[in-house]
């Protein structure tokens, strides 16, 4: 996550991400909805005007500074996100 999203350009809305993107690398921007740390991973439920989608934040994927921004999200924040899609896993 970068302190400005100056210059960021959203790839694609919430609902636009499917697994046919599973692989590639999207960047999606919206507002927080909630956020729940789980020790070690941290999920974001980010909303836009199209719909949500699940951030997943783990402290050894995403490295020490992403991951301690990451935990001061709150609601109704502003942010933009640039990752991987990847497939959830069963359980």
């Amino acid at each position: 996550m970068a302190e400005s999203m100056k210059g960021l350009k959203r790839s694609h809305r919430c609902t636009e991400v499917t697994n046919a993107m599973i692989g590639n690398e999207v960047t999606v921007m919206g507002w927080v909805q909630k956020s729940r740390n789980k020790g070690g991973i941290i999920f974001v439920d980010l909303r836009d005007r199209s719909g949500i989608l699940q951030i997943i934040f783990e402290e050894g994927n995403v490295g020490a500074e992403a991951y301690e921004k990451a935990e001061k999200l709150r609601s109704e924040f502003v942010i933009a996100v640039t990752g991987t899609v990847s497939k959830r896993e069963a359980l």
